[in-house]
């Protein structure tokens, strides 16, 4: 074995692993520059980024198991992650442990083999993905995603649903989304798609992007558009809709008020979501974010089970659907609500 090879690339994993467990908890402007310089210096680079995103994937799904779920966890989870020197096993563990703690998580789908289904609360209900170059993704509810990146551009199509993006700047590598048609290019900026069964819909919050019909050659980001400086831009504050017909259909822009953008993007917004879990569990997740403060009034209050999605800072409207599980609440000054059995 050569040595020096050995060490080389027990770095580059470190490297890689501890910039995947960076990204996903968020990097400040001047951390962006210093990860994409970083990626751009060696071209092995990426793929260890690639290899630790799996590696990371690996470890958390292994820390959803419980014993209940099954007699033992998939085996494929227990193998050891390729090309991982066993100490960056254990760091990279150890650091997915600290990402779990911090609420960061990177959710990846159970396997078909065991469904798993997991009585918990959670704060948020749509999917959040760290994409290869550090820009993000947040999928609304049931909404999906194709990531396909290349040498010449970073590409995704949203198949369905709506999902927000956040983009790293790479004015050498366009940013596109491609979505019912249409394509949606940018370098760095922040806007929302939404696809739905007539039209396409396009919110920029940050930045600014272009709005065309999708390529179908390979290689062309638009087509029958001219000159770049030609094609429509959507600026931060403005909605883009293009209707899905069998022409091509330019985009129709308007400006949104700060409350529309709020109304629009709403889906977006912390939710506890709980199903069957337990009064005392969902009780606590409350308290946690309130000065409100909900008290259980006997042990019977607490042993029954509740299932829904909630804003987290509504205590009141939680309260309110109490009495249909036999609940009753009583106000104890003007931040205790005591929950009792009965109606």
């Amino acid at each position: 074995m050569n040595l020096g090879n050995f060490n080389f690339q027990a770095k580059l994993d470190a490297e890689a692993a501890d910039w995947v467990v960076r990204r996903d908890r968020g990097l400040t402007p001047s951390e962006q520059d210093a990860y994409l310089q970083w990626l751009r210096e060696d071209e092995r680079r990426p793929s260890a980024v690639a290899q630790a995103e799996a590696n990371l994937r690996r470890v958390l799904q292994l820390s959803a198991w419980r014993h209940e779920h099954s007699a033992e966890p998939n085996p494929d989870l227990l193998a050891r992650p390729r090309r991982l020197h066993p100490w960056r096993w254990v760091a990279l563990a150890a650091a997915a442990s600290v990402a779990i703690g911090l609420g960061v998580w990177w959710r990846a789908p159970a396997p078909r083999s065991s469904a798993i289904a997991v009585k918990k609360n959670y704060l948020r209900v749509n999917e959040q993905i760290a994409l290869p170059d550090g820009s993000r993704a947040e999928l609304r509810d049931g909404s999906t995603l194709d990531v396909r990146y290349s040498a010449s551009e970073r590409r995704v199509r949203l198949t369905g649903g709506e999902a927000q993006f956040s983009v790293m700047k790479d004015p050498a590598k366009p940013f596109v989304v491609e979505a019912g048609g249409v394509a949606v290019r940018a370098v760095g900026t922040v806007f929302d798609v939404r696809l739905g069964g007539s039209a396409v819909e396009v919110l920029v919050t940050e930045g600014k992007v272009r709005v065309g019909q999708a390529a179908t050659e390979a290689g062309r980001i638009f087509r029958s558009l001219g000159p770049e400086s030609e094609q429509p831009t959507v600026a931060a504050g403005e909605r883009a809709v293009v209707l899905r017909t069998e022409g091509e259909a330019a985009p129709v822009i308007a400006g949104l008020s700060s409350d529309e953008i709020r109304s629009e993007l709403a889906w977006q917004a912390p939710r506890l979501k709980f199903d069957e879990t337990p009064l005392t569990e969902a009780i606590g997740e409350f308290n946690r974010r309130n000065r409100h403060q909900l008290v259980l009034g006997d042990a019977e209050v607490g042993a029954k089970t509740i299932g829904g999605t909630f804003n987290p800072d509504n205590v009141e409207a939680f309260v309110r659907l109490l009495p249909a599980l036999g609940v009753r609440a009583e106000a104890h000054g003007e931040y205790e609500t005591v929950l009792r059995s009965g109606r």
